[in-house]
């Protein structure tokens, strides 16, 4: 049943590079937003600071112009008494008009409740005296008594400036405390973007690599000829655009597939009748079933047939590819002990083996997995095949089976002409012959190992040559002892 690759996901721009765009706006936006705030704390505080210390500043010039117009009425105070002078009396209602605008504009500062009180107090005892200035004072003690009350006023005048220096003090403390809470607000937001910015850059890193897995992971099938799984990628327009060329290019695929497939049933089972009376023609021929022949027509007859022979294997090669190719997804799996197959190999090849004088070694151990045994005797057999055919008379072949860890190993030895370097990466295409020669009678069709590869990637294993070993070919199948598919 065809299955289909889907990969749903949220919702994605119309391109990849809006992606990115998007992305990277995102990731932006929280370090952009703290940024924005810390500019607005900044500005806050700021604001307030200089508000802070405009007020103090104000404070501060209020209580000195106080104390020296407080200074300047005692001072007149002091003259109009003793020379009683009346044009003194009208300077110092001149100063005490200034005293009182600058009271004045003092009560609209943000006093707290002492400097407020101080304030108010200078203000009353200052209206006191000027009301008995006002009046006549010849006796002594009554003068003494005025000037004392200014002495006071002088004081009161001296704490209304003491509070308004106290009143910067607690002014700068409190920026001081402002600016703390803003750079611990400062931090605290940026510890928060931070990793915000992140999870973000995370979130886009995957949605961004998430349709390039998908269009790695269908190239990777159509390289590996899995053909049966549509391809859908989901991501931005242009990223499904090429999902849907790869989905069209699997199709056609597909199609060549089965084209193939036809061709090669129709061209094999095509050539099977003719070369069956061709063969038949040259054994009556070489025979002498039809008459006695020259030696020159033996010769031909002999050529006949050993080619006759050679196209046969050729077909019967083609029909075991196809057979071998629609067998690789039709495994089934059971548990079984790899070494049972291999002496069942070992006794089937027995009479070819001793046919070329050959030395048979197994090195068997009990080797338990989950496989399909029919297709794990024919690696084993075609491997055996292989070493049997390249193996000259009188050679020695090795056959060993073991497990390691997690793995059950084949190994197969011969002591033949081995494989040439340049060939060790192509031994197992298709219909590939090495350079090297081999003691068959008969030319093979390049499909054994092939074929062998097929079923060891069925099972999720691996085949190998061993090329530091010498003389001869080495081979390696490492299969996983656990079932490797359902």
């Amino acid at each position: 049943m065809k299955r289909t690759l889907e990969f749903p996901g949220l919702r994605y721009p119309r391109s990849f590079l809006k992606l990115l765009l998007l992305g990277f706006g995102l990731v932006s936006l929280p370090l952009i937003l703290a940024l924005l705030n810390a500019t607005a704390y900044v500005d806050r505080l700021t604001t307030q600071s200089q508000a802070a210390v405009d007020q103090a500043a104000e404070a501060a010039r209020g209580s000195r112009v106080l104390m020296e117009q407080v200074t300047a009425m005692e001072r007149l105070a002091r003259q109009y008494l003793i020379l009683g002078d009346a044009g003194l009396l009208a300077d110092y209602a001149k100063v005490r008009s200034g005293f009182k605008q600058t009271t004045s504009d003092m009560s609209l500062l943000p006093l707290d409740e002492s400097q407020l009180r101080d304030l108010n107090r200078t203000i009353e005892k200052e209206q006191a005296l000027f009301e008995q200035l006002g009046r006549k004072h010849d006796k002594r003690d009554g003068r003494r008594q005025l000037i004392g009350g200014y002495v006071e006023l002088s004081e009161l005048a001296n704490n209304v400036l003491n509070q308004s220096n106290l009143l910067i003090d607690r002014e700068v403390e409190n920026m001081g405390e402002a600016a703390r809470r803003t750079q611990r607000s400062l931090l605290w937001q940026l510890a928060a973007s931070i990793p915000l910015g992140v999870l973000i850059a995370m979130l886009f890193a995957f949605l961004i690599a998430k349709p390039i897995r998908q269009l790695d992971q269908a190239i990777r099938q159509l390289g590996g000829a899995e053909f049966a799984t549509a391809i859908r990628v989901r991501g931005p327009a242009d990223l499904e655009y090429l999902g849907q060329r790869l989905e069209w290019l699997r199709q056609r695929l597909v199609e060549l597939e089965e084209q193939k497939t036809k061709f090669l049933h129709h061209v094999s089972h095509e050539l099977k009748t003719p070369l069956t009376a061709l063969r038949e023609g040259s054994e009556l021929l070489a025979d002498g079933s039809s008459g006695a022949l020259s030696r020159q027509q033996s010769e031909i007859a002999e050529i006949l047939k050993h080619n006759s022979l050679q196209l046969q294997h050729l077909i019967e090669g083609l029909l075991g590819y196809q057979q071998a190719v629609d067998s690789v997804n039709r495994l089934e799996f059971r548990p079984l002990d790899l070494s049972d197959i291999a002496r069942q190999v070992a006794e089937a090849h027995k009479l070819a083996i001793a046919a070329r004088k050959l030395n048979f070694l197994l090195h068997l151990e009990p080797a338990v997995l989950t496989a399909d045994a029919d297709k794990l005797r024919v690696v084993v057999d075609n491997l055996v095949s292989n070493a049997v055919k390249f193996s000259p008379e009188g050679g020695t072949i090795s056959l060993a089976v073991r497990t390691e860890k997690d793995k059950v190993v084949i190994e197969v030895d011969d002591a033949g002409p081995g494989i040439a370097a340049e060939d060790g990466k192509r031994v197992f295409d298709w219909f590939f012959q090495g350079k090297l020669g081999h003691q068959g009678r008969v030319k093979g069709s390049g499909l054994g190992l092939a074929i062998a590869r097929e079923f060891v990637l069925a099972h999720r294993g691996s085949i190998e040559v061993i090329a530091d070993r010498a003389p001869g070919a080495h081979f390696r199948v490492s299969l996983p002892a656990l079932r490797a598919r359902g």
